[in-house]
């Protein structure tokens, strides 16, 4: 399957305009994550970029992650509806609603405004150097999975 390319201008915006038809009362079509704890979840895969907050997985962890993930979340088929994720993706305390929407529309936004030769080569938190390809795969496609997940 292709993904949007979110280093794109044009399909960037599309994404963000799905992220603006959200309201704080949207509903889940699947899953346990209300709408802001979404959002938030969602904002894991660039605050692992961007960021230090996340522990960065040790040697053999890091194995395991690239030998059984990475596949997955760089891969071409789209995730499976409530699929287990990583424990720093788990969101289950509440979340500002228009806090998290922010922060994920400046992360795209940003992403875009870099660029895909900013990521070409780019280390990721424990898949190591992923293509530009790759690191569009893994925001796009998380960011589908869970726009669908609330039916937008």
């Amino acid at each position: 399957m292709s993904w949007k390319n979110l280093f794109n201008e044009q399909e960037s915006q599309a994404a963000v305009s799905r992220i603006n038809s959200l309201t704080p009362e949207t509903q889940p079509q699947w899953g346990k994550m209300n709408v802001a704890q979404m959002l938030a979840h969602c904002n894991v895969a660039y605050e692992l970029v961007y960021t230090d907050k996340h522990p960065k997985p040790g040697g053999f962890q890091k194995f395991m992650i690239k030998l059984f993930a990475k596949n997955v979340v760089v891969g071409p088929k789209p995730y499976k509806k409530n699929t287990r994720t990583a424990p720093m993706f788990l969101i289950t305390d509440e979340r500002e609603f228009e806090t998290e929407k922010k922060r994920l529309v400046e992360h795209i936004q940003k992403t875009q405004q870099l660029g895909a030769s900013h990521f070409e080569g780019k280390e990721s938190h424990a898949f190591g150097a992923l293509s530009e390809n790759e690191w569009n795969t893994l925001f796009s496609k998380h960011l589908d999975h869970h726009l669908t997940q609330f039916g937008v």
